[in-house]
């Protein structure tokens, strides 16, 4: 592996592009002296790369921070504004042995095009019979000034996180739940201002019927959706000490966490899937409410899995939250009849999840239109508004995608050949 320390211009775009749903965030926008959205994800010849957009001319730049990389789709770096305005990615492994977490910093403020400092390791993880990262998750709050959380799947598997203040030490690792000889898959979100969000399962799918639980950090303590205390953070928590938001002892199927935000009020909303078989993926929204209790309803069916290979059938097309107004989403479904592929549509409710109105992002298309996103931080919805991965999907290791976002005229370019 390799690490290039120069941007690089729009007529030298890397080929391909891709991401998982699980390390974020992959994009954001910042306004600050510049009015910039950043982009990152992995290329087809495993490069770690980040894209950055200026609105104000146009002018789309690339800067690979590492060359060589394994191709996989879970390598994909997540990115971050400091608060002096320089720009932090982070990357690993899918659980390689001997494999850190990688991070860099930008030279300039706003701006990947000035070079990167040297590539940082974070090396301290928890101990057990599965060494190595995954899936980086970033976290900051201005109630406490300068902090980075950096959360992500341990060396037992489980949830993970450290913290930094200056970005070169780091507290030790610390389990943050603890679901032992099982794999729990955590969606992270900020509100930046004093409280992180977390949805997750307690398993892999393909192992258990999988619930999907609920809790909030805040001021050094987690908590339960209505307030109740868990536990401080550090001391690892058990999924059955959470909310409970889908019970798939009861409510039938397995299900898969997919995204999570909050309303203007902080209450979480979060959007998952379900799986009445296999072959049939259901995504669903999930809102705690004014009454104290979680409402869920079911948003549309979603097709089968983009999976080609037939050893991910949980794999949907995906469907993710406008974190600035999670009253609308975004959602990739299979269109129905034979040969139909999946497309990105825009979904909105008005009456907290009741009932949607949708309108087609791509259509008639001869190629799959996945994982879709709105980059965290952005109002509107105008250029890069939506970012998704287009082309196919063999497998998670053998993608044949590229990075596909709505333009300044409402139509598709691709931040990657």
């Amino acid at each position: 592996m390799t690490v290039d320390d120069k941007g690089m211009s729009a007529q030298a775009l890397p080929v391909g592009g891709a991401w998982c749903w699980f390390g974020d965030p992959r994009a954001l926008h910042h306004e600050g002296r510049y009015k910039r959205t950043f982009v990152s994800y992995i290329s087809d010849a495993g490069d770690i790369v980040i894209a950055q957009y200026d609105h104000g001319t146009g002018e789309l730049s690339t800067s690979t921070l590492m060359s060589g990389f394994p191709k996989d789709d879970h390598n994909n770096p997540a990115i971050c504004v400091r608060p002096d305005g320089r720009i932090m990615a982070f990357w690993t492994g899918h659980q390689y042995p001997g494999v850190p977490i990688y991070y860099r910093r930008s030279m300039l403020a706003e701006d990947i095009t000035g070079g990167w400092e040297p590539v940082r390791e974070i090396t301290d993880n928890t101990s057990g019979d599965r060494p190595g990262f995954t899936y980086q998750n970033l976290a900051q709050l201005s109630r406490e000034p300068g902090r980075l959380f950096v959360f992500w799947r341990g060396g037992n598997f489980n949830p993970t996180f450290s913290t930094t203040v200056d970005g070169e030490t780091w507290t030790p690792a610390a389990t943050l739940i603890s679901s032992p000889g099982e794999r729990p898959y955590v969606k992270v979100f900020s509100d930046g201002t004093d409280t992180i969000h977390f949805a997750f399962t307690q398993a892999h799918p393909n192992r258990v019927r999988t619930s999907i639980y609920y809790m909030y950090y805040r001021a050094g303590s987690l908590h339960r959706a209505d307030g109740t205390p868990i536990g401080d953070l550090g001391a690892a928590i058990r999924p059955d000490q959470a909310d409970l938001v889908y019970d798939a002892a009861t409510a039938g199927p397995k299900a898969w966490i997919w995204d999570i935000a909050c309303d203007s009020a902080g209450r979480p909303i979060l959007v998952y899937a379900t799986f009445p078989s296999d072959t049939d993926h259901r995504y669903r929204y999930a809102r705690w409410d004014n009454a104290g209790s979680w409402v869920d309803t079911e948003i549309t069916a979603a097709g089968d899995s983009i999976s080609a290979d037939g050893n991910e059938p949980n794999y949907s097309g995906g469907i993710s939250l406008d974190h600035a107004n999670p009253s609308m989403v975004l959602l990739s479904r299979q269109e129905p009849g034979e040969g139909g592929r999946h497309e990105i549509s825009r979904w909105t409710t008005t009456d907290q999840g009741a009932s949607w109105d949708s309108v087609a992002i791509t259509s008639n298309s001869r190629e799959l239109n996945v994982r879709p996103i709105k980059p965290h931080g952005m109002r509107g919805d105008g250029a890069l508004s939506v970012l998704w991965m287009a082309g196919e999907y063999p497998s998670y290791t053998s993608y044949q995608t590229r990075i596909m976002a709505l333009g300044e005229d409402g139509m598709p370019f691709a931040l990657c050949r």
